[in-house]
């Protein structure tokens, strides 16, 4: 478990932060100010709550803080849950935010004369090799992964591979470059983790926090 007895909530960079933060305010959670400076680098942020801090990570390693315990509790997409497939993480609390899909995609020219009933096999590249060779396995599809954090686009049109599988929100990205998305693989929202070791010592702190983002959920709904 973490190295101090502060609980330490894990929030991912990027999109889905802006998204959460409003379910964090409202469960009682805020911040110190350099939280919110765009030039500070700061990584672990003390909160107005005694014993309760937070920590700025990429939304991939979210889930290994909490899994391992150098967070107690954390925010991350379905889609990260299920490429680690973590056994010592919970997942209780869909936050109905980060909405979008995981898809396959292919140039648009290949569109026409490409059934993807008939594949047998495939090549693709993805952030997500275990995910979508799951997937693919499920369909009875031999797929090749071809392992990358980023500019997945790039891959079909400079030959690296045909399709990739990515996560897709309002397909503009796609169509910037000249790809189409074909099938989806799964819709993804981001989750409330916790550390299964953490809820079983300190279960009164945990459920405590599991109530309020609930509370803050339901607020927001009304």
């Amino acid at each position: 478990m973490s190295a101090n007895n502060n609980l330490i909530l894990a929030l991912p960079k990027g999109r889905i932060l802006k998204e959460v933060m409003p379910l964090v305010r409202r469960a009682g959670i805020e911040p110190e100010a350099a939280f919110d400076d765009p030039a500070c680098r700061q990584l672990k942020f003390a909160t107005n709550i005694a014993g309760l801090e937070i920590i700025r990570v990429r939304s991939f390693d979210v889930a290994t803080f909490v899994a391992f315990g150098a967070a107690h509790l954390g925010v991350a997409g379905n889609d990260v849950l299920m490429e680690f497939d973590y056994p010592d993480i919970y997942a209780p609390l869909d936050l109905d935010v980060g909405h979008c899909r995981l898809s396959v995609a292919e140039p648009t020219d290949m569109i026409d004369n490409d059934d993807p009933r008939t594949w047998s096999s495939v090549r693709v590249a993805t952030k997500y090799p275990h995910l979508t060779a799951k997937h693919f396995e499920a369909r009875g599809v031999q797929a090749e992964c071809i392992k990358l954090n980023g500019a997945m686009e790039l891959a079909p049109n400079l030959g690296l591979c045909r399709r990739i599988v990515d996560l897709v929100s309002s397909g503009a990205t796609l169509k910037a470059n000249g790809l189409t998305e074909i099938e989806k693989i799964c819709d993804i929202t981001s989750r409330l983790t916790i550390n299964r070791t953490a809820w079983k010592t300190r279960p009164t702190e945990i459920s405590g926090w599991l109530e309020n983002f609930r509370g803050a959920l339901d607020d927001l709904a009304a």
